[in-house]
C-alpha cells in the first residue's frame, strides 16, 4: 500500500468492520489489521509460492483469518498468470504492456496456471473493507463481486491512467461503477505518470 492503512482509518474515521484482501501477495499488511483491531480478515492470493508465504506468516496473529489460493474475477476457470521477477509483485491475470517500458528492469519470465472464483462465491458478511492489489484486474474482482459491494463502504486498490497490463481498467472506470455503489475517490496518491493508489468511500 503507498497509502498507510492506519493513517486513513484514523484520518476518516474508518468503522472497519472486517477485511477482504485480494492479491495477497506475502501478508504483508495483515498484522497492522490485526494491530488496528480488525478480527475478520479474508485473503486471496492465486500464486502457489506467494500462498505459502503468507500462510506461515499469519499462522499466529490473533484473530480469525481465512486465506484462499485463488484469484478473483468477473467469471469463474481456470486462467493464467503472468509471473513477474519481482518477488512477483508485478505478476498479473493480464498481459504487461506499459508495464514493459516504464519498468524494464522487471521481467515476466514464466507463467502459472490458477483458479478463479468469483467474490460473491464467499460469504463476506462482516466485511466491508476491500483492499485489492491486483496489477490492473481491479474492475474484473469488483464486477464478481456485485453482491458484496451492497455493504461495503470503502476500496483500496491501484489505479491506471494508461494500459500498464494490456486492457486494464482506468481510473475514470473505476471512479464510475464504484460511484455506483455510492462510492467516492476520496484520496489518490500517483506513484508516477500512470498508476497509483486510491481510496473510495461510500457516502
Amino acid at each position: 500500500m503507498l497509502l498507510s492503512f492506519t493513517t486513513l482509518k484514523r484520518k476518516y474515521n474508518m468503522d472497519i468492520k472486517g477485511i477482504i484482501h485480494v492479491g495477497g501477495h506475502y501478508g504483508e499488511e495483515i498484522s497492522e489489521y490485526v494491530q488496528n483491531g480488525i478480527q475478520d480478515i479474508l485473503i486471496f492470493e492465486p500464486i502457489s509460492e506467494n500462498f505459502d508465504v503468507l500462510s506461515e506468516r499469519v499462522q499466529n496473529l490473533n484473530a480469525n483469518i481465512a486465506g484462499y489460493q485463488v484469484a478473483l474475477g468477473s467469471e469463474r476457470g481456470e486462467f493464467t498468470m503472468y509471473v513477474s521477477d519481482n518477488e512477483k509483485q508485478s505478476s498479473s491475470l493480464l498481459k504487461p504492456k506499459v508495464h514493459l517500458t516504464h519498468h524494464p528492469h522487471v521481467k515476466f519470465p514464466s507463467t502459472e496456471t490458477v483458479e478463479v472464483h468469483l467474490l460473491d462465491d464467499y460469504d463476506c458478511d462482516n466485511c466491508n473493507f476491500i483492499n485489492m492489489d491486483v496489477q490492473g484486474f481491479e474492475l474484473e474482482v469488483l464486477k464478481g463481486g456485485k453482491k458484496t459491494l451492497e455493504h461495503v463502504d470503502y476500496v483500496y486498490c491501484e489505479v491506471n491512467r494508461d494500459e500498464v497490463y494490456e486492457n486494464n481498467a482506468l481510473v475514470e472506470e473505476l471512479d464510475e461503477f464504484l460511484g455506483g455503489y455510492g462510492m467516492n475517490r476520496v484520496e489518490t496518491d500517483w506513484a508516477g505518470e500512470i498508476w497509483g493508489d486510491a481510496l473510495y468511500i461510500r457516502g
